[in-house]
């Protein structure tokens, strides 16, 4: 089964992103990829988060915050600031 992505958040230098994702058995969870400019495959999984399991969106999401402080700035930047901010 596969995640649906609920948000994609890029880093405004465009080289790191966020996704927060939904698994199918209802658990929330976020990765961390790279995107290196000279490289045409896009996209890759640097975090190693992938795993986590988290009961909501709110908590995922507060856990990708944590782990990558850019996050909140770019959140604010874009008035998407989340309830527990």
């Amino acid at each position: 089964m596969r995640k649906t992505v609920l948000h994609s958040i890029e880093e405004p230098n465009g080289g790191l992103c966020v996704d927060l994702f939904r698994r199918p058995d209802g658990s929330h969870g976020f990765e961390v990829y790279r995107r290196d400019s000279e490289d045409a495959r896009g996209w890759y999984p640097i975090g190693g988060y992938y795993e986590q399991r988290y009961a909501d969106e709110t908590t995922a999401l507060g856990a990708a915050i944590a782990a990558q402080p850019w996050l909140e700035e770019v959140l604010r930047t874009l008035r998407r600031v989340p309830p527990i901010l």
